[in-house]
């Protein structure tokens, strides 16, 4: 089995890294960010909080503060973790909550649902991970949607033991260490996209529903299947502050009869999830196909996310009749803002997604405010609990300047809105 180890050269590095971090992160402001967090979660107005996730890291380097020096696996995790959340706060922080610990997360492994991707990739930047997919379709017939199996999900609770002794030796002194579970993360569309290509998937809407909806029923079994034995095994977590670039905490989670030091049910977690390829479908399309599944799921649980980046001005009534838990919507760059908010109005959570082609060439400040002050000026209007989560940065043409102007901006011009 498996031994993580750390050399002495590494320890050294890694508890230097750790000091710095504990200082960054003991700063009194982390917990005005902490705060705001769980307020606008919970439907409170006011200053929305601003992040920055999805970084195009091979183009940030500066002076090599990113510079990777330990060897072992298990050491260049936390090194990278600790490099790049300093990284952040040096030159474009914005909101971005660190936590005064270091998180292990529960090991486990499953075996998946039986499909695998077949593609061929087209490299642009052999250092960016974005690159250009030609999906093979693995569910072409109605004979290959019997494929499909139910996971076996095993946990490894020796192996949390090892990583913890290891974190605990390192970082004695410096940062306490906590295991945690994970977020339920639902995106079927987008794997099954990866099992297809987008075409053939679309083609069916029109020509072969019937194929869709089997492709469907036997991917949200088994993707439930494999979510309720992470639930039986004590997988899931609900402490955990973001969830897929989204702020995750809040004042309702864990449920009201959740015992203290209990794994984790359904009900005590958010539930996120999304169809980016269905863009353009209407709103029936969108709930016949995806969420009269999803809500299998999502009405299990604590409180639902719901989007990406597919605008949903059209498709919130329908979100609204399927999730009888929802709290958060997500308005892309191609959304509708104003319709998104008189529907959204002080019921859920805006969560906007700033457009990031405004960093991927050269950055415009008078441009970033204008979005910006269009986004503020919207929600104050109706009286949207929001947030602006830049992200999917594919690239800053490797200018990370882009990145600095952006934050300034952003900042600058929701402290003329804010006290």
């Amino acid at each position: 089995m498996y031994q993580p180890s750390v050399s002495k050269e590494e320890k050294a590095i890694l508890r230097d890294l750790a000091k710095r971090y504990s200082e960054a992160a003991s700063n009194p402001r982390m917990e005005k960010i902490k705060k705001r967090m769980i307020e606008n979660n919970s439907l409170i107005p006011g200053r929305p909080q601003v992040l920055i996730f999805e970084i195009p890291w091979h183009e940030m380097d500066i002076e090599g503060k990113l510079k990777r020096l330990c060897v072992s696996e298990w050491a260049k995790s936390m090194e990278i973790f600790f490099r790049r959340s300093l990284f952040q706060q040096e030159y474009f922080p914005v909101d971005m909550y660190l936590e005064n610990l270091w998180i292990i997360q529960k090991a486990y492994s499953s075996t998946g649902n039986g499909l695998e991707t077949v593609e061929e990739q087209l490299v642009v930047d052999s250092s960016n991970n974005i690159l250009s997919h030609r999906y093979i379709d693995q569910l072409e017939n109605e004979e290959d949607v019997e494929k499909f199996r139910m996971p076996e999900v095993l946990a490894f609770p020796e192996k949390d033991e090892e990583n913890i002794e290891l974190a605990r030796e390192v970082l004695d002194g410096i940062l306490d260490v906590e295991l945690r579970g994970h977020d339920i993360y639902h995106p079927p569309w987008d794997n099954i996209a990866r099992y297809r290509g987008v075409n053939a998937i679309l083609y069916d809407l029109s020509d072969r529903p019937d194929h869709l909806h089997a492709i469907m029923e036997h991917y949200t079994q088994s993707a439930m299947s494999g979510l309720e034995q992470m639930q039986r095994l004590g997988l899931l977590e609900c402490k955990n502050p973001y969830l897929h670039c989204t702020p995750a905490l809040t004042s309702e989670l864990p449920a009201s009869d959740h015992a203290e030091g209990e794994p984790y049910r359904f009900k005590d977690v958010w539930f996120r999830s999304m169809a980016q390829m269905f863009s353009e479908v209407s709103p029936a399309m969108l709930d016949e196909f995806d969420l009269q599944y999803g809500q299998r799921l999502g009405n299990e649980c604590g409180l639902t996310y719901y989007g990406c980046c597919e605008p949903l001005d059209r498709k919130i009534s329908a979100l609204e009749k399927r999730f009888n838990n929802l709290r958060k919507i997500g308005v892309s760059p191609w959304a509708n803002e104003e319709s998104s908010a008189e529907q959204i109005g002080s019921n859920y959570v805006y969560a906007r997604k700033p457009n990031p082609s405004l960093v991927a060439l050269k950055a415009d400040p008078e441009a970033i405010r204008a979005e910006t002050k269009k986004t503020v000026e919207i929600c104050l209007k109706y009286g949207c609990p929001y947030e602006l989560v830049l992200k999917d940065i594919s690239t800053v043409s490797y200018r990370p300047e882009n990145l600095i102007i952006w934050a300034k901006t952003v900042m600058e011009t929701l402290d003329e809105h804010y006290a």
